[in-house]
């Protein structure tokens, strides 16, 4: 399938998901990242009148602020910026009697961050009578890099099937900006982090093991642990079988 009529497929897809919910439109996050800016230029394909961006800065680099509202400008996207700084200050310090340190590293205070912006497009959602459309692409989806209740609490993925450099290709098609599809992909966890960093793995080499079943042992072992570690993202909550 070609880039362009993959592109068509999608816009088709979302408008025909969201009809089936009886919505009337659409809200994302808008990260300032790749995947984001690629979801938003579908949407606002599908939806002219009724897409919305949601730009949720919480202690992030005003960089990735600033990229989403360049994403924004250039699809021509209504967007609402809800600064979450202050909620996730007064959460952290409600869960452990302290106060967030600026610059701390820790995975259970990181997905709070997503979890808040979760809450933040369901808000929106619920007001506007909107479907939730989730960014996650299939190299992050498969190996469950996302936060479970957060960038994973959505009602549609529409880039689940493709890999990183897929979408890559799409953006290009969709003119997105290439500032955008040349920096560096982060969760923007904490200053710095990096999604090849915290993976321990290359989009590259991850992609190509999705797609051929080819890597060197070492990261073949590594993508296979994660997808196992990671299965219970993916399904609705276990029960008993009997």
């Amino acid at each position: 399938m070609g880039v362009e009529e993959l592109a068509g497929r999608l816009v088709s897809w979302i408008q025909e998901k969201v009809h089936e919910s009886g919505c009337q439109g659409v809200v994302l996050g808008l990260s300032g990242g790749l995947d984001s800016a690629v979801v938003a230029a579908l949407c606002k394909q599908a939806f002219p009148e009724n897409s919305l961006g949601l730009i949720m800065p919480c202690h992030s680099n005003p960089r990735d602020a600033a990229d989403a509202e360049l994403v924004a400008r250039s699809l021509a996207l209504p967007t609402k910026t809800v600064v979450l700084d202050g909620v996730y200050n007064a959460l952290v310090e409600a869960l452990r009697g302290s106060p967030y340190v600026p610059g701390e590293r820790s995975l259970a205070l990181a997905n709070i961050k997503p979890r808040l912006r979760m809450t933040a497009l369901y808000y929106w959602a619920n007001q506007l009578n909107y479907l939730v459309v989730g960014t996650g692409n299939k190299s992050e989806v498969t190996v469950g890099y996302f936060t479970k209740y957060g960038d994973g609490g959505v009602d549609i993925l529409p880039l689940a099937n493709l890999v990183k450099a897929q979408v890559r290709e799409l953006a290009r098609h969709l003119n997105i900006p290439e500032t955008i599809i040349n920096k560096p992909p982060s969760a923007g966890l904490w200053e710095g982090q990096t999604d090849e960093g915290e993976m321990g793995l290359t989009y590259a080499v991850l992609d190509r093991y999705l797609l051929t079943g080819e890597a060197p042992p070492a990261a073949a072992k590594r993508i296979d642990e994660l997808i196992a570690r990671s299965r219970h993202k993916r399904q609705l909550p276990a029960t008993p079988p009997f």
